[in-house]
């Protein structure tokens, strides 16, 4: 019997009420792109042959460039660091298991400027190898500019391949021996079983990492400007900010916003036709491959290089600068601030984003139709959604509404609210929301999975309403679920740039916009105390995410041996 079959018309909340709340959260996620298009339909005067002569040409050549080189990197390091530590025995691999994701934890933008300064002439890069080879002239010694696109393709790749790394080993581990032994039985080497058999059944989710790790790429602001790489996010933000153009911003966007669906829609259709399946009682993981000697050392070196490039230099640069910048100057009370400001706008939109993600699950849980279903698949979309392009999207529709309401407040009641949502700092908060409901949503929706009908059915015998049960009987279930749903939403609000810096109230500061400010002024190392709090804030999701992503088949077998 379906659960929304045990739900009387007494209830205080039915089912159709929690379907109706999900499709209302699922227009709250479309509003902002249907507000873009029409502040687009607005047109953009003489400027709009301008972006179509100059500056979309080099924000989709720069942008597919990035997309293409990122996408090659991630690949490349997350499928091969995956399999290494998957399938294969060497010294730390027990350490480089977890330490894969620890890029995770440091923000894009971050390791931009971090490596803006690193590598800079006057750096510690080029004075210890100025050093080395006695060379006393600053000029005498010339490295790669990482101002390019090559420099940003690198930077972002060693950043974002933990998506890839997570999803591939993943499948590594839950692959059935029998599979890659029967290939080996004819007479394919552990390279063509590799590329012929594990490589194949592993695209799916392969495919899903690199995704995701493009999306994050195609949201990112502070690295693409810095490293003079002119995306569509950096085009939409200086049309707005630079030129005054809301409309030729939402127009890019929407530009923009079409890239996002064909990437996704690719992504989709590269798998529509795989379908896979294997019988979990018989599988087994592979017998791990011992490494002695130089394979050892190559196998630590190709998993030491991802973490040093896009942890451990970035991190140790971070406390080296914010420990001078701390003793000599003390900790600054506006860091503070700032610090407090990222803290209780995260924790407002993580509370709103959980809140909303119970409401979508429940919904899916209770009525089990196509429309609600919908609704649920709908409202995860923000994700795809750069926050550049949701900034443009929820301005001039949120700005109406305070004209509206501060209009209405004098009429009636004599005094203006002004900017009520806008000028409080409640875009932002919505904008985190939209955002990042996926992960909320997703996370609970997990959780539920756990849960059995039973117990739903066993609470509505025992006169619960709806609301009754999921206030007993399933929040307390999925506290773990909402756990870690919660610290996810958090972090990422934390470290989210391109919103923030469109949407924060005037002269509202946070981590990331300060750390923006200072690297704009070329001073780097300035900011290096409230970067540091957010790679901090950052490493514990990480070690959480580590400890959840291990299948549950590879646990059984290590203890059972």
């Amino acid at each position: 019997m379906p659960a929304s079959a045990i739900f009387r018309r007494g209830d205080t909340i039915t089912p159709s009420a929690w379907s109706l709340a999900a499709l209302l959260i699922a227009l709250l996620v479309l509003a902002p792109v249907a507000a873009l298009v029409a502040i687009a339909a607005q047109g953009s005067g003489d400027l709009w042959p301008h972006l179509l002569a100059y500056v979309l040409p080099d924000a989709i050549r720069d942008t597919a460039a990035l997309l293409v080189g990122v996408g090659c990197v991630t690949v490349v390091v997350g499928v091969g660091t995956a399999w290494l530590v998957a399938t294969c025995r060497f010294p730390g691999r027990d350490l480089f298991e977890w330490a894969l994701l620890l890029p995770l934890a440091v923000p894009t933008y971050i390791v931009a400027f971090v490596y803006l300064d690193v590598l800079h002439p006057l750096g510690p890069v080029q004075t210890a190898l100025r050093a080395l080879f006695g060379i006393s002239d600053p000029r005498g010694l010339s490295l790669p500019d990482v101002r390019s696109i090559g420099g940003c393709i690198l930077l972002l790749g060693f950043v974002l391949y933990p998506y890839v790394y997570l999803a591939a080993r993943a499948t590594f581990l839950m692959q059935s021996a029998p599979a890659l032994e029967v290939a080996r039985t004819l007479g394919a080497g552990r390279l063509a079983t590799f590329l012929r058999v594990a490589l194949p059944l592993a695209r799916p989710a392969i495919a899903v990492g690199t995704t995701l790790a493009l999306l994050e790429a195609l949201n990112d602001i502070g690295a693409s400007e810095f490293l003079g790489v002119r995306t569509f996010t950096v085009s939409i933000y200086s049309t707005w900010v630079n030129r005054s153009s809301l409309p030729g911003a939402a127009q890019i966007a929407l530009v923009m916003l079409a890239a996002v669906i064909a990437l996704v829609l690719l992504e989709r259709w590269g798998r529509r036709r795989q379908h896979f399946a294997g019988s979990s009682r018989r599988a087994h993981p592979p017998v791990p491959l011992e490494l002695s000697g130089l394979g050892a050392l190559g196998a630590m070196l190709a998993c030491a290089l991802p973490v040093l490039i896009g942890f451990l230099v970035p991190f140790l640069h971070l406390f080296r600068e914010a420990w001078d910048r701390i003793g000599a100057a003390g900790l600054s009370w506006a860091v503070v601030v700032e610090a407090r400001n990222s803290v209780l706008f995260a924790a407002a939109a993580t509370a709103v984003a959980l809140a909303l993600g119970i409401v979508l699950a429940y919904a899916a849980r209770l009525d089990k139709s196509r429309l609600t279903a919908s609704a649920a698949r709908v409202a995860s979309l923000g994700y795809a959604i750069p926050g550049t392009v949701l900034a443009v999207g929820l301005l001039t529709p949120l700005a109406a509404f305070d004209n509206a309401l501060d209009a209405a407040a004098r009429q009636l009641l004599g005094f203006g609210t002004g900017l009520l949502i806008s000028g409080s700092g409640a875009a932002l908060v919505l904008a985190y929301v939209i955002r990042f409901l996926a992960i909320s949503a997703g996370g609970v929706e997990a959780g539920f999975g756990k849960i059995p009908p039973s117990l739903d059915m066993a609470a509505r015998s025992l006169g619960e309403s709806a609301l009754g049960a999921m206030r007993r009987v399933h929040l307390p279930l999925l506290a773990p679920a909402l756990g870690a749903a919660a610290i996810l939403v958090f972090v990422d609000c934390m470290k989210e740039l391109p919103a923030t810096l469109l949407l924060r109230p005037f002269g509202f500061e946070t981590l990331a916009t300060h750390i923006y400010a200072e690297a704009a002024r070329g001073t780097y190392e300035d900011g290096a105390v409230a970067a540091l709090m957010i790679v901090l804030v950052g490493l514990g999701p990480v070690v959480l995410l580590s400890r959840m992503s291990r299948p549950p088949l590879l646990t059984t077998t290590r203890s059972s041996s």
